[in-house]
């Protein structure tokens, strides 16, 4: 049991990548990133509860008592989500793919600090130096133009993204530990149910406050949305199954294959290229990753 972990991260890190060309692709259907962002957690929703509701009676099992501070922390994940998918969908724009992904990624780097301040979890001194040269190659992916810029647009973005993603692993890993149950599979997928009804009330209050027609439009994608949907399901289900059983800033790490998941993509799907600068930033990037999972194994 003690590699499950690490099968789930792997098979979420896949599927989100799967679930970022769709959502790409609904950016470039016309939605805006809240909209492209509200209909992963809108068509994921129904699957969810399904899915919660076939495993506790086939299983002829009660949902388990949620503590005081789950609450807290699941929206602390589900909000934080949101503001990271919003940030990436918006990346997306400005960036290819597979650098969008990537810049995204500075989420392993910037979680381990987050769990360290939230809940005491420290890398040591060769985790931080793994995060060193891990910022080096979040810069050589920001540049435009063949420099580095500190203020580019895109790395504002793409380092938004992963503190906010580093935010959500950590509040999600803490909440999943808030469900009084010991089933590997019972306790993610009510934490899951459980944050992704927050962030539909939270995103359909935005929405209905600030652009009620992108509401109409979300539903009008219903195809799409359907396989963003499907994706955010298997993929969340996953991270979640993930932190229930290892560190957040661990977990991550080894989702760093996503990057080459995307590379993928970007080239089968969006016919996309990348400079040799941007290879070798997403090469020096894994090495870092690598480097911080020997150091917090």
């Amino acid at each position: 049991m003690d590699w499950l972990w690490i099968l789930f991260a792997l098979s979420a890190a896949l599927i989100q990548a799967m679930r970022f060309m769709v959502q790409k692709q609904m950016a470039q259907a016309g939605l805006t990133a809240t909209g492209a962002t509200w209909a992963r957690f809108l068509y994921s929703l129904p699957m969810i509860w399904l899915a919660l509701w076939a495993m506790v009676s086939l299983r002829g099992m009660e949902l388990p008592v949620l503590h005081s501070l789950f609450w807290p922390w699941a929206l602390l994940g589900g909000a934080s989500q949101i503001l990271a998918t919003v940030f990436t969908v918006m990346l997306f724009a400005r960036r290819n793919f597979a650098v969008g992904v990537t810049l995204r990624k500075s989420e392993v780097l910037l979680t381990a600090a987050v769990g360290w301040a939230l809940l005491g979890e420290t890398p040591g001194w060769g985790g931080f130096a793994a995060m060193v040269v891990g910022m080096v190659a979040i810069l050589m992916l920001s540049g435009t133009g063949g420099k580095l810029r500190l203020d580019a647009p895109s790395a504002s973005l793409g380092l938004g993204a992963g503190l906010f993603f580093a935010f959500s692993g950590v509040g999600y890993r803490a909440a999943t530990l808030q469900v009084a149950s010991d089933d590997i599979l019972l306790r993610p997928a009510l934490a899951l149910g459980c944050v992704v009804i927050l962030q539909n009330l939270m995103m359909l209050a935005w929405l209905l406050a600030r652009d009620r027609g992108e509401i109409t439009r979300v539903f009008a994608a219903w195809r799409p949305g359907l396989a963003v949907g499907i994706t955010s399901f298997g993929g969340s289900f996953c991270w979640f199954a993930a932190f229930a059983l290892q560190s957040a800033a661990v977990v991550f790490a080894v989702g760093q294959v996503e990057v080459l998941f995307s590379l993928f993509i970007g080239a089968r799907v969006f016919s996309e290229r990348l400079a040799r600068r941007e290879l070798a930033g997403i090469a020096l990037l894994i090495a870092s990753v690598i480097a911080l999972v020997a150091a917090t194994a």
